[in-house]
């Protein structure tokens, strides 16, 4: 989607920001967003609480935009070391 997106994938997009939000009200998204690059390099970035990788794993798989093949995702466990 460098260049933008179709209007199937807007579509998708849609779905994905309604379930990002919906998460974010239920307290297990904490931070969401992208980069601003309009090239390859550019990225999004979830940071989401679970109780276990096997929850997490779960909301990411049913993110619209992940189960429909808008976009890709990779699980990587965090553990928060420094607090403000």
């Amino acid at each position: 989607m460098i260049e933008g997106p179709t209007a199937e994938e807007e579509k998708v997009l849609e779905k994905h920001f309604s379930y990002i939000r919906e998460m974010t009200e239920k307290g297990v998204v904490q931070l969401a967003g992208r980069t601003t690059e309009k090239d390859i390099k550019a990225f999004g970035l979830v940071v989401l609480r679970a109780d276990s990788e096997q929850g997490a794993l779960e909301v990411m798989q049913n993110d619209p935009g992940i189960k429909l093949g808008v976009m890709w995702a990779e699980l990587s466990p965090f553990k928060q070391n420094v607090y403000s």
